[in-house]
């Protein structure tokens, strides 16, 4: 469903509980606690997402839930996308996953630097060090790895969906 562009696989159906149209989810980058009942999931039919909201979950466990959706009514319904993606908006998400000022998801990212006003590849952040006043990332380069001040003055881009982090690395960190 990456053709959508927005839309993140949050979970799994893996089968259906009892004859009202209840799901069993398994989820995976995500919790149950992702799901925001004023926010569609979708479910692919015949090659297109179709929002569905929830109308109640429980937990069971770490990582599934019991869920109700709607239009979901009988056993019947339920069967039919038992093995299905279940995906959100990628915006309904938002930065919830990390809290603010939490950048660990920068690791396995690639750092260019920008400096020279020509994008070059340095390497490979490997940790995000949350340093009170000073966050700092630490990036693995051919050199050996070296820790770089992340300010907002000195990214100058980040591509999401290629994991890449630009910036104008200070002179003399490298």
């Amino acid at each position: 469903m990456s053709a959508s562009g927005n839309l993140i696989q949050i979970a799994q159906v893996l089968k259906s509980n009892g004859t009202d149209g209840e799901l069993v989810l398994s989820f995976r980058d995500y919790g149950p606690e992702d799901i925001r009942k004023d926010e569609p999931v979708f479910i692919e039919y015949d090659g297109l997402p179709v929002p569905f909201f929830v109308e109640s979950l429980v937990r069971r466990g770490q990582n599934k839930a019991l869920v109700h959706l709607t239009d979901i009514e009988s056993g019947e319904d339920a069967d039919e996308i038992a093995g299905s993606a279940v995906y959100m908006k990628a915006e309904a998400l938002g930065e919830e996953e990390y809290e603010e000022g939490d950048f660990s998801f920068l690791a396995g990212w690639t750092l260019h630097d920008t400096a020279s006003g020509k994008p070059v590849e340095v390497g490979t952040v490997t940790d995000f060090l949350d340093i009170p006043s000073n966050p700092c990332i630490e990036v693995e380069t051919k050199n050996g790895a070296v820790i770089i001040p992340l300010h907002e003055d000195l990214i100058t881009g980040l591509d999401e969906d290629a994991e890449v982090l630009c910036m104008d690395v200070p002179a003399g960190l490298l």
